[in-house]
């Protein structure tokens, strides 16, 4: 079996046959493949691009903070691997959208193992683009939710990629704005950071309030009406995701200036006309991230 076949045994569920439109949950929108809408991605259905355009009316920002948020998890990614961190848990992995973490990591460090997570049962069903990168590296993929987080912790696919006696950067990149206080965010990132071995790093990034906050009262309104969970969080919410970490600089930051690189400018010329100048306010994004020692 070639290098692409162990790692499609890598996953508890290997990518199956679609089946009905229920099974795959087309019949309601899912924040990954609004997501991927945002990005100009084509693996979303109506009920997605019903709800995307509700929240792009509400908020014209949405595309240009997608592509910022996904720029800063490349640039997060890359500067880690150069700093020796050659293993990643990204949860709340999203639709597949080349490059992945993997590819961006293994750019680097051919070595990197990856292991994904993800709740929609739609990114199993393309889990092989999470599956295929550098023969020296290995990933893996996992369905499963970050509100249960021993599921991952303790899933065969974690345990069996990734080496707990050294550094993991834990990703949690435009993920935590639809995890709430009453789900007990802070405890399920506290959870998972404590279950992480000295000299590993957290990503963080999610949506705030501070720029626009009319906006995006209207926008979470929007959302919770068409039956989703969310909560945007101000810079000192934000930051209390980072307790007992030590922040690398420049701190808590919007994401396009965390590390800026020439990448980083070409971000609003994907869709110039519907994004206009990259500001604070069109992006929306708080994005840091820690160590912990």
């Amino acid at each position: 079996m070639d290098r692409n076949g162990e790692r499609l045994r890598d996953t508890e569920h290997a990518p199956r046959p679609l089946q009905s439109e229920r099974d795959l949950g087309l019949d309601r929108h899912h924040s990954a493949r609004i997501y991927d809408y945002f990005l100009g991605g084509k693996t979303n259905f109506p009920p997605d691009r019903e709800v995307a355009e509700k929240l792009l009316a509400a908020f014209p920002g949405f595309r240009i903070a997608a592509h910022a948020n996904r720029a800063f998890m490349h640039r997060a990614a890359r500067l880690l691997a150069a700093r020796g961190i050659h293993q990643f848990l990204d949860i709340g992995t999203g639709i597949p959208t080349s490059p992945n973490l993997h590819e961006v990591a293994q750019a680097v460090v051919p070595q990197t193992r990856v292991v994904y997570a993800d709740n929609d049962p739609i990114v199993l069903a393309h889990a092989r683009a999470l599956l295929t990168g550098s023969s020296e590296g290995r990933t893996a993929y996992v369905e499963a939710d970050i509100t249960d987080p021993d599921t991952i912790l303790r899933s065969r696919q974690v345990r069996e990629t990734l080496d707990f006696d050294r550094p993991i950067a834990l990703c949690l990149v435009g993920l935590l704005h639809y995890i709430t206080d009453e789900q007990d965010a802070y405890g399920i990132v506290r959870h998972l950071v404590d279950a992480m071995p000295s000299g590993s790093y957290v990503v963080i990034s999610q949506c705030t309030p501070d720029f626009a906050p009319e906006e995006w009262e209207e926008a979470i309104n929007v959302y919770k009406a068409d039956g989703g969970s969310a909560q945007v969080r101000s810079r000192a919410e934000f930051t209390r995701f980072f307790e007992g970490l030590e922040l690398m600089e420049p701190g808590i930051e919007v994401p396009h200036r965390w590390h800026p690189d020439e990448d980083t400018s070409d971000v609003v010329s994907l869709r110039p006309e519907e994004n206009g100048e990259m500001t604070d306010a069109l992006v929306s994004v708080w994005a840091g991230v820690g160590v912990k020692r």
